[in-house]
């Protein structure tokens, strides 16, 4: 899956933002990614709890979703940008709403839904992220 193939090849400090429709598989991606990362718990949506931490043996990732953000601004309540601290990796659903305090991701991710099938367009926001893509494809 691709998710776990991400995984392999993310480290310290990678940002991955996701985007889509509700119900176009973000969860799902990031549930790939973490049993990429060889992590066997529960990997349960943020959306009311707006990040969920995942301890992995030589990091940590950051599960955020920001779909019911109304107002960036509400991001600063809890230190949202002490998330992105250069040792975790941040994998973000709805960037969109907090596009004004949002710095660009490494790799953003954009998930389509077609009639049977989930299309994913991938695009490079760093040098890291293009490294990422060469080594996925």
């Amino acid at each position: 899956m691709f998710g776990g193939q991400l995984a392999k090849n993310c480290g310290k400090g990678t940002c991955v933002y996701l985007q889509g429709e509700l119900g176009a598989g973000k969860t799902t991606l990031v549930r790939g990614f973490l049993r990429g990362k060889a992590y066997e718990g529960k990997v349960k949506s943020p959306t009311y709890t707006l990040v969920e931490p995942y301890e992995l043996a030589d990091t940590t990732v950051f599960h955020f979703d920001l779909y019911r953000v109304n107002d960036p601004d509400e991001l600063d309540y809890f230190g949202f940008r002490d998330y992105f601290d250069g040792e975790s990796i941040v994998l973000l659903e709805w960037p969109e709403k907090a596009a004004p305090v949002l710095d660009e991701p490494d790799l953003l991710i954009f998930i389509k839904l077609s009639a049977d099938t989930r299309l994913l367009i991938l695009e490079a926001k760093t040098a890291l992220g293009q490294q990422l893509l060469l080594k996925i494809q």
